[in-house]
């Protein structure tokens, strides 16, 4: 086979940077499937892995991206044959196995996914792993008995990847949804992906007492720190938060209080590791009644080239949505 274009991060006595190579099949890590890759996705995680402001990477050098979507080009497991429709997202992808920033990729039979019945490659990796954990918090607050009509859901971090796709989840599903966000100027995306209201984090009384007023029925919490404390405060009677980020600090300032006078349940959200069996349910469930009536309208589709500059606004926290990678072109 001859070489295909790849975004490989390596390190340089300790300078972490990425550039794009021309890298070979042969050079990839092993596994049993060879995907041919359409679209891969920008992360937070990957933006940390990239330019080094996080110790992501395992190994070095290692071509990065965390999700891939395509179609299978060969594999020696008879659970997928060429041509199959398939995904995959977390487990060691991009961090110490070669990823999905290039125009072919191998990986481990167990990681694959089918793509579901109604939806396109390119609409898995709009999803990428933030829709995944979005679809996987909603799924977790539901087994919790969360439901349609309890109150409104509280939804952190609103403008990002994870938080858009929660919106647009939730709201499709029927939930009432209220976006906090720090940015002030993107009420009107918020708006169009279905929050019913929205509250700014930059003028947002937290208060100081174990318990505060409750008002929600549960929250999808991408922040962490002191958000995710005051969420733990204002959470209504047997609702559930799910904690799927720490943008905001990795320590958790609480009291027991809210956990046994309101049986508030507090559920982490892992997506990496996430079983198969849950993963195939949550992408069943994204494909169809959580899917977005306008999923391509959370989309900002680049190319290679233009991982460097999607890095720097995840970085920055300007980013709006998701980046989508075309890697057909």
């Amino acid at each position: 086979m001859s070489s295909f274009r790849a975004f490989r991060i390596t390190n340089s006595d300790g300078k972490i940077s990425g550039a794009i190579v021309d890298a070979t099949l042969d050079e990839l890590t092993p596994g049993e499937v060879v995907i041919r890759a359409d679209y891969s996705s920008v992360n937070y995680k990957d933006a940390l892995a990239a330019t080094g402001t996080g110790r992501i990477l395992k190994r070095f050098p290692l071509i990065g991206g965390i999700d891939v979507a395509g179609v299978v080009a060969s594999s020696t497991d008879r659970s997928f044959r060429e041509g199959d429709r398939v995904l995959v997202t977390g487990y060691d992808l991009g961090v110490a196995q070669d990823g999905g920033y290039a125009t072919f990729v191998r990986v481990p039979a167990d990681w694959v996914v089918r793509i579901p019945d109604g939806l396109t490659p390119r609409e898995a990796m709009v999803f990428g792993t933030a829709g995944f954990t979005a679809g996987l918090a909603i799924v977790r607050l539901e087994r919790n008995g969360l439901a349609p009509g309890q109150g409104p859901i509280a939804i952190t971090g609103a403008t990002g990847g994870v938080g858009s796709i929660a919106i647009a989840a939730l709201a499709r599903l029927g939930y009432e949804v209220t976006a906090i966000s720090g940015k002030d100027d993107a009420h009107d995306y918020l708006t169009s992906l279905g929050a019913r209201d929205i509250l700014s984090r930059t003028t947002l009384v937290m208060g100081t007492r174990p318990l505060e007023t409750a008002r929600w029925a549960g929250a999808i919490d991408a922040v962490g720190g002191d958000m995710l404390a005051w969420l733990t405060r204002t959470t209504n009677y047997w609702g559930g938060i799910a904690s799927t980020g720490l943008t905001g600090g990795v320590e958790l300032r609480t009291t027991v209080m809210p956990f046994i006078l309101r049986g508030v349940s507090l559920i982490g959200i892992d997506s990496a590791m996430c079983p198969m069996p849950v993963r195939s349910e949550v992408w069943r469930r994204l494909a169809t009644d959580m899917k977005p009536a306008d999923l391509n309208a959370i989309a900002h589709e680049i190319t290679l080239d233009g991982l460097p500059a999607a890095f720097d606004t995840l970085i920055a926290g300007k980013a709006r949505g998701r980046f989508v990678v075309n890697l057909r072109t």
